[in-house]
């Protein structure tokens, strides 16, 4: 008990005396938090504690930054130093409405790159791996920290841009790769690009498989699909946001289990309607304050991410940083009611991901008369004969009525119908 408390009490003295520096560094220095800090009632010059800070500063929300920007285009105040200390451009994707634009000192990206390394030491990644990176080099920031971050610990990085699938599975078998950075959905594309090209991925060498971007790499049934697909490799799941940096990565004794990395943020889970502190155990929104990234910091950053600590504060592999319970579980504004029954994607894609004999689905909702109703678009090998499409799809009409307790149509549409995706998937379609 006593070594345990150690670890804690440490950790926070650590994140406090982080969060200190860094208030103390955006006073009358960082426009968008100079303001907040007042307001918090805090006197950063002296001690406070984390309770204090919890319980009087703000949260911030995408929504503020995104009308910062609009307000202070094209960057928003939310910048420490003047313009020219700033040497890295990253924007969000956008897939959750407009995107943030974010710049980066040499410093804060250091500090994201840190926290990369982390990442590929949890996954067990090392100077001898050759690292392939199945994406091409748009402004998200995930790409470039992960690739820096592979160059620092000495490994050999291999960049994927500008090919095709067929062009990515050769050079990841002709270079003898042995770790694929890539989304979940796109490392199962690539598994079955190469199960229809005959390329024998047994014999490659990939024995890592580092994915993020989608709650995948922590679905029981789609790791395990990607496994199977990847025959010697194995999934190792992690999560982060361009605006906030990697944040987190998967506990080396427990699959589908998250750390986030403590060194670097603060966390909290609140509840999504009040706003307090959840109890271990129960589900609730992350909030995220990164405590190195000073050029351009988030603070008590409502992610939209739903997760759930355990109860131990100790994880089995004997860590004190914060373990989420089966990794980012949803998004606060993902779940749908569907004739009364809360629906969330992750349970669609365990029970799609189980059948093993889907390539690729979309959902398409719809509102008729005032209600949400579901229909599940789904495309199954090529070749496959109308009787046994029509069986896989039944089966998953069943399969998915005992999941949730609703009947879901399921249509089988042509091969290659549905759209590809190398980054974020967007299945989840609104007519």
């Amino acid at each position: 008990m006593s070594n345990k408390l150690d670890k804690l009490a440490k950790q926070r003295a650590s994140q406090l005396a982080k969060l200190q520096r860094l208030l103390r560094a955006l006073d009358n220095q960082n426009r968008f938090y100079t303001s907040r800090i007042q307001r918090a009632g805090l006197d950063i010059n002296t001690d406070f504690t984390l309770a204090d800070f919890c319980q009087g500063f703000p949260f911030t929300l995408k929504d503020e930054l995104v009308e910062d920007q609009q307000e202070h285009p094209p960057y928003g105040t939310n910048l420490t130093f003047p313009i020219h200390a700033y040497h890295r451009f990253s924007q969000t994707s956008g897939t959750s409405g407009r995107p943030l634009r974010w710049l980066d000192t040499g410093d804060s990206w250091e500090w994201m790159v840190d926290n990369w390394v982390r990442i590929y030491q949890a996954s067990t990644v090392t100077e001898e791996d050759r690292v392939f990176f199945a994406f091409s080099f748009g402004p998200f920031l995930g790409f470039w920290t992960a690739f820096d971050a592979a160059e620092k610990i000495g490994a050999l990085c291999i960049p994927g841009g500008g090919l095709g699938s067929v062009g990515r599975l050769q050079v990841i078998i002709d270079n003898k790769c042995t770790v694929l950075c890539c989304t979940p959905t796109y490392a199962i594309r690539l598994g079955e690009v190469a199960r229809e090209e005959n390329i024998d991925l047994g014999a490659s060498e990939v024995r890592a498989i580092i994915v993020a971007g989608e709650a995948g790499g922590s679905i029981p049934e789609t790791y395990g699909y990607i496994e199977r697909l990847w025959p010697g490799a194995r999934v190792y799941d992690h999560h982060g946001m361009t605006e906030i940096g990697p944040v987190s990565y998967e506990c080396p004794k427990q699959r589908g289990r998250l750390h986030i990395l403590e060194d670097a943020f603060f966390p909290e889970i609140i509840d999504v309607q009040t706003g307090t502190a959840t109890a271990p155990g129960e589900l609730g929104e992350l909030v995220l304050t990164n405590l190195g990234r000073t050029g351009s910091p988030l603070i008590r950053y409502r992610t939209g991410d739903v997760v759930k600590a355990p109860v131990e504060d100790i994880c089995v592999c004997g860590t004190a940083e914060m373990a989420l319970e089966g990794g980012i579980l949803t998004r606060s504004d993902d779940m749908i009611s569907v004739r009364g029954v809360n629906v969330y994607p992750r349970a669609v894609e365990a029970v799609v991901r189980r059948s093993g004999e889907v390539f690729e689905y979309q959902v398409e909702i719809r509102t008729v008369q005032g209600m949400e109703s579901m229909t599940l678009l789904i495309e199954v090998a090529a070749g496959t004969n109308e009787a046994a499409a029509a069986a896989i799809a039944s089966q998953l009409e069943t399969d998915l009525r005992a999941a949730l307790s609703l009947r879901i149509a399921v249509q089988v549409v042509p091969p290659e119908t549905l759209p590809r995706f190398e980054m974020k998937a967007k299945r989840w379609i609104k007519k």
